[in-house]
């Protein structure tokens, strides 16, 4: 398996997911534009995408979506809460539905040679999911735009070899922060977006002695910067209860205008 992050953070994302036989993109929250161009610099190109894979609808994950469906008729697969939202949000376009394959949580699905899991998180979106993708014995996760988790998620992302994982803001440079109080709660809340503090947490959890690597994404522009966020994650792990340290394996924060490395497992 192998992963790259075209795009990550609270302006938009787009990350690339494959095997040497096929690849699918999780979400198309930017142009397709610079969707083109990131593939192409990991040397791909869009139209060799076997599908897009949408996490929830809100157009950080959706504003290319609709362009490359109609350009390249690229399947897309959503649950039937988020595939209903994003054909009632009128930035996207129009949307052929014969492209549209609706997914439940928890029941696998085939993708080229990929075995794809989708799995409930919590976040204020219609239906929102996380993606698990399996070829063989590796997997990789993309596991973003979720306010908290449970022993129940933690158990199901065992044994990952490659993770995106989300770190979206510190805690107090939200907290006095400019923005509204509101949105401060929501950001903060249970449907929210995981802290790097949570994200260190959930990642200690995570840990085996076969995992490859991890991309730290979906960073808040206002609310956090990358050396902090790769600092708090690599220092909750450190001091966590696991046997693991910040150091023992590779640790990349995704950019927010330019695509990642391509990670391999």
């Amino acid at each position: 398996m192998e992963l790259c992050s075209i795009a990550s953070g609270s302006s938009g994302n787009c990350i690339c997911v494959g095997t040497g036989g096929s690849h699918v993109l999780v979400d198309a929250g930017v142009s397709g534009k610079r969707i083109e161009a990131g593939l192409n610099a990991v040397g791909l190109k869009t139209s060799e995408m076997k599908a897009i894979l949408v996490t929830h609808e809100h157009i950080d994950h959706i504003a290319g979506l609709g362009v490359l469906a109609r350009r390249y008729g690229l399947p897309i697969y959503g649950t039937k809460g988020t595939l209903d939202a994003v054909m009632q949000t009128s930035l996207v376009g129009t949307i052929d539905e014969a492209l549209l394959h609706p997914v439940v949580p928890e029941e696998v699905f085939s993708i080229g040679d990929m075995q794809v899991r989708p799995l409930s998180i919590s976040h204020d979106a219609a239906d929102p999911v996380a993606y698990l993708l399996k070829n063989g014995e590796q997997k990789a996760g993309v596991i973003t735009d979720l306010g908290n988790y449970d022993d129940a998620l933690v158990e199901k992302l065992q044994k990952l070899d490659i993770l995106l994982l989300e770190a979206n803001h510190d805690v107090r440079m939200l907290q006095t922060g400019r923005y509204p109080y509101p949105l401060k709660q929501r950001i903060l809340g249970d449907r929210g977006h995981l802290s790097n503090e949570l994200s260190g947490r959930l990642l200690g959890r995570l840990l085996h002695d076969k995992f490859k690597a991890v991309i730290l994404g979906h960073l808040s522009k206002e609310n956090n910067y990358e050396e902090l966020a790769y600092e708090t994650v690599r220092l909750e792990v450190t001091l966590g209860e696991n046997p693991y340290k910040g150091d023992d394996f590779p640790m990349y924060v995704a950019k927010r205008e330019q695509p990642s490395q391509m990670i391999c497992a």
